[in-house]
């Protein structure tokens, strides 16, 4: 739902029926929409003019209703106009563009509401998602007449004829200002320059922001557009509350634990890393004191993916991690010789899970492929056919761009979160601001905390290390700085009482030897064991081939995670002052003339009475003899008697 003061308070939906068919005003209804947002009431009634339209407003605000209605529209018009018998009924009428499979399931998701009474006469395909190339030309076969694709993926069906867009009607460019900065470039100027399109088509341009990317699109899609552009009546910056800590890199799991632990922070939070595997020592290391969390990255499957953002909505999993490769190489790709192809732009840098770029184009058909490498030299390097380990270690060494469709630092939609954690600060001001984007949106508050490393405190740990990207998070954290003073915004140092703080060390850094690179690697083929195991690609390889799959539930870790059970709980003279927590009857812990951390040597008052049950003799204290000095009988001795 959009924020209340996104809402046009003066229209309803109700007020388009001139506009608008019956069934879709019934399944806005359903599905809870009885106003539009501001985007929303002055898009449709151009968009249904035929107008070009190019709409900047923030996220949160509807831009996926302002084009969504409009199309749907259109061709239910289109096709009431046609006979039943006419060639042309059948036939693809709208494209629509996105940067990532994420977003391409959430418009597809919104698309399938909004269809709810006229499913049999609009047909709509997602060929973004994960499916096989022979499952997505057997649903181009019918012309779905709305088609949902990544530049590269249509791209790619238009080039093999799989997809014809020469009755197009309507092509819209979702998150316009990611489009080209996600790799896409030469995509887009492919579809527009290689004769793809017809001569005569309705263009939306969606974005967030106004880039020099969307100039670009803005030259090649639009012709005379109506540019909408959203005024924000209060400064958006309010809404954000922004923090930087100063830290070593130990530090960071100190404070995160306390952080976490104590329950500093209220609600639902993403922590951000910049390396695979950084977000699994981290979720080792919270599941040592039971926080549970889960990973989001570049390795998982599109539909595990997309299962845990949704659980993370749903409230099933309060902390996410997810893996923002990009941001850790964001602004020295071209510095780099080896990574000289791939624009300086976030969220489009991730570790690869294939071995060169013709494999990666094989895996974008489906979710998992077992397939070798089109590279002789690198196939024979590994003996057996297949081994996560070997492909583990090979992508640890080669940090090659990894699934150009998948972001998690914008096109996602996070619910309700409350605080984004830069665990590890990226390197470009612009990976910055799409991180917090994450919080603090449709009118709610929102933090942010971001961990800073100095440069003399890099590489201490052999324990933990230091990414790379951290010698220089000074010089970025001062670009980032400045960057947030122009729009307004101003970064606070918070200042954690590390003498309380250090009350936690000796359990972090116990917790933190107990996972080793070892229990990170088994935990990585652990999460991709599971993705084999329930990929529905591989049943039937698995009904072939029975002892693959008993080969593989019969591995067992051979170090599992040490889990010590006391790290559950946190005693109460670790408890600083500023923190108490309230015991099982609700009364605070602690008495108010004592510190936190003041344990006495005897218990004073009860004199051992109120104890626990269920502890043997030493626990019953003086309930244990009666009134006249006797022992109280048992009754099991006179069982039977």
């Amino acid at each position: 739902m959009a924020e209340a003061r996104l809402i046009d308070a003066k229209s309803t939906f109700a007020s388009f029926s001139h506009l608008l068919d019956d069934r879709i005003l019934r399944a806005l209804a359903d599905m809870g929409f009885a106003r539009p947002t501001l985007v929303q009431s002055k898009a449709i009634p151009l968009a249904l003019e035929s107008r070009d339209i190019l709409a900047r407003a923030r996220t949160g605000s509807g831009k996926t209703a302002a084009y969504c209605i409009p199309i749907v529209q259109k061709i239910l018009s289109t096709k009431a106009s046609l006979s039943s018998e006419d060639t042309i009924q059948s036939a693809t009428r709208a494209l629509i563009l996105v940067p990532t499979r994420e977003l391409s399931e959430q418009v597809t998701a919104y698309l399938q509401g909004l269809l709810g009474y006229c499913d049999k006469e609009i047909v709509l395909a997602n060929v973004a998602s994960g499916t096989t190339t022979h499952l997505q030309r057997s649903l181009l076969a019918d012309y779905p007449d709305i088609v949902i694709a990544t530049p590269s993926r249509a791209l790619g069906l238009l080039q093999s004829k799989a997809l014809s867009l020469s009755a197009l009607d309507s092509l819209v460019i979702d998150e316009a200002d990611l489009i080209l900065s996600y790799g896409h470039d030469e995509d887009i100027r492919q579809i527009f320059g290689g004769g793809f399109l017809p001569k005569v088509y309705q263009s939306f341009l969606m974005s967030a922001t106004m880039t020099d990317d969307v100039e670009t699109l803005k030259g090649l899609a639009l012709r005379n557009p109506a540019i909408l552009k959203l005024e924000e009546d209060e400064d958006e910056a309010a809404y954000l509350s922004q923090y930087s800590v100063r830290c070593s890199e130990v530090d960071k799991f100190l404070l995160t634990y306390v952080i976490l632990k104590l329950r500093l922070i209220k609600g639902k939070c993403i922590l951000f890393v910049n390396d695979v595997d950084r977000s699994y020592r981290l979720k080792l290391f919270l599941e040592q004191f039971s926080i549970k969390s889960c990973v989001l990255n570049s390795e998982l499957p599109l539909n595990s993916r997309y299962h845990t953002v949704q659980e993370f909505n749903k409230g099933v999993y309060d902390y996410i991690i997810a893996t923002d490769e990009s941001g850790a190489r964001g602004e020295q790709d071209s510095d780099d010789e080896a990574e000289a192809e791939e624009p300086p732009e976030p969220n489009n840098d991730f570790v690869s899970t294939q071995r060169d770029p013709t494999s990666v184009k094989l895996a974008a058909d489906g979710d998992i492929k077992i397939k070798p490498s089109s590279n002789s030299q690198k196939r024979k390097r590994s003996e057996p056919s297949f081994t996560l380990e070997t492909s583990i270690s090979r992508k640890r060494k080669r940090r090659k761009a990894g699934d150009k469709e998948y972001g998690v630092t914008r096109g996602v939609d996070f619910v309700d979160v409350a605080c984004v954690l830069n665990f590890d600060l990226p390197t470009s001001s612009r990976a910055y601001t799409h991180r917090v984007g994450r919080t603090a949106r449709a009118g709610r508050t929102g933090m942010s905390l971001s961990f800073i490393v100095a440069k003399d405190q890099w590489g201490k740990n052999k324990v933990v290390g230091g990414l790379e990207s951290a010698k220089n998070d000074e010089v970025v954290f001062a670009k980032i700085e400045k960057e947030q003073a122009a729009r307004g915004s101003k970064i606070r140092e918070y200042n954690f009482d590390m003498k309380q703080v250090e009350a936690f060390r000796y359990r972090m850094e116990d917790a933190l030897r107990a996972v080793t690179r070892t229990t990170i690697k088994e935990a990585r083929v652990k999460e991709l064991k599971n993705e084999i195991l329930n990929s529905d690609k591989l049943k039937a390889h698995f009904e072939d081939n029975p002892l693959d799959l008993e080969y593989l539930r019969h591995d067992k870790p051979l170090h599992p995670t040490r889990v010590q059970t006391h790290m559950k709980h946190v005693p109460k003279y670790l408890l600083p002052r500023i923190a108490p927590v309230s015991g099982p009857d609700g009364e605070s812990s602690g008495s108010n003339d004592r510190p936190a951390g003041f344990v006495p040597f005897k218990k004073s008052g009860d004199h051992g009475q109120h104890r626990g049950r269920g502890r043997g003799a030493r626990g019953r204290g003086r309930t244990g003899v009666g009134r006249g000095g006797k022992k109280k009988s048992d009754p099991l001795k006179k069982f039977g008697r």
